[in-house]
């Protein structure tokens, strides 16, 4: 929506053919942002062959676990100089992939990629409220100009290198998320959120560091600035996850009442086995995952964290 907005011409496609048009038809996605309505330049397209015909940039926003799936119906359809770009946040889950490593399997070596994360809500992008994000990219170009497409009076896009610090704060960040969802929701306090999310930006960067990334990374827009929104704001669905874990519903309830992806859930998964097999501590988000894989009651998390080895805060 807001390349449209700022004049680029977009088509808009998904699996679900009905829906897109019948977002064509009311000019919205009455589902999921039914006050942002479609700026003229946006077209609701129901052919992917059509979508994608002579089309440079293309943009994937899809949960990332159908990241690669979707890279592979796209691929015999791209045009040679085709750029690709993706929303997609968390390891690939059996093969502990970054989306940029199972981009480069699918579409080869050679093709501009990039990935656009930050603190960002669509609902407030699609109320046109102030805001700003990261783009990091392989090529300082296409990072360039896709900032420049999107940024306006309302929003500012940021450009980066480091594609890995920007993919590992985005999956990261939301399994702190469900983990502050909860301490909120057991009611344990201002206290407890923010040493959660500070404590949680250190396993962000350890892991991040571990991987290749710039630790700089994770002090901007795409590491603590995320990290922050997604904990500490009811719009993010892996906080409103947390919250109902607390209240003492499954994670199939909480699904099913937030009605979309909780990309939190599965990252929790796969940061888990990445981190094992790295040798990476990160406490929190291990607790998370035991609360959501192996029924650990939230309240004996904490106290397995507060029960922890004393050590240097910054290690």
């Amino acid at each position: 929506m807001q390349f449209a907005r700022r004049g680029r011409e977009v088509r808009l496609w998904g699996r679900d053919a009905g829906q897109l048009a019948a977002m064509g038809r009311a000019r919205t996605n009455t589902r999921y942002l039914p006050g942002a309505a479609f700026p003229e330049h946006l077209v609701a397209c129901t052919d992917l062959a059509a979508a994608l015909a002579g089309v440079r940039d293309v943009l994937v926003s899809v949960p990332s676990h159908a990241l690669r799936g979707t890279l592979t119906a796209l691929k015999p359809l791209l045009a040679p100089d085709a750029r690709v770009c993706w929303a997609s946040k968390g390891f690939e889950l059996h093969t502990g992939k970054l989306p940029h490593q199972v981009a480069r399997e699918v579409l080869g070596e050679n093709r501009p990629m990039a990935v656009l994360s930050g603190p960002t809500f669509a609902k407030e992008v699609g109320e046109g409220l102030p805001t700003a994000m990261t783009i990091a990219a392989n090529d300082a170009t296409f990072a360039s100009e896709l900032a420049q497409s999107l940024s306006g009076d309302q929003f500012r896009a940021y450009t980066s290198s480091d594609i890995v610090g920007v993919e590992v704060g985005g999956a990261v960040k939301n399994i702190l998320a469900i983990g502050a969802g909860m301490s909120d929701g057991l009611g344990f306090g201002a206290n407890t959120r923010i040493a959660l999310i500070t404590r949680g930006l250190v396993e962000m960067t350890r892991l991040g560091v571990a991987l290749g990334a710039n630790r700089d990374t994770f002090m901007g827009l795409a590491g603590m600035g995320d990290l922050v929104l997604t904990c500490t704001d009811n719009l993010s669905r892996n906080r409103r996850m947390g919250l109902a874990l607390a209240a003492g519903k499954s994670v199939a309830e909480a699904e099913q009442e937030i009605g979309q992806v909780v990309e939190g859930v599965k990252a929790a998964r796969a940061v888990e086995e990445v981190a094992t097999e790295l040798g990476i501590e990160m406490p929190i988000c291990h607790q998370v995952y035991r609360i959501l894989y192996d029924g650990v009651d939230p309240r004996e998390a904490v106290g397995n964290l507060m029960r922890r080895q004393i050590g240097p805060e910054l290690d």
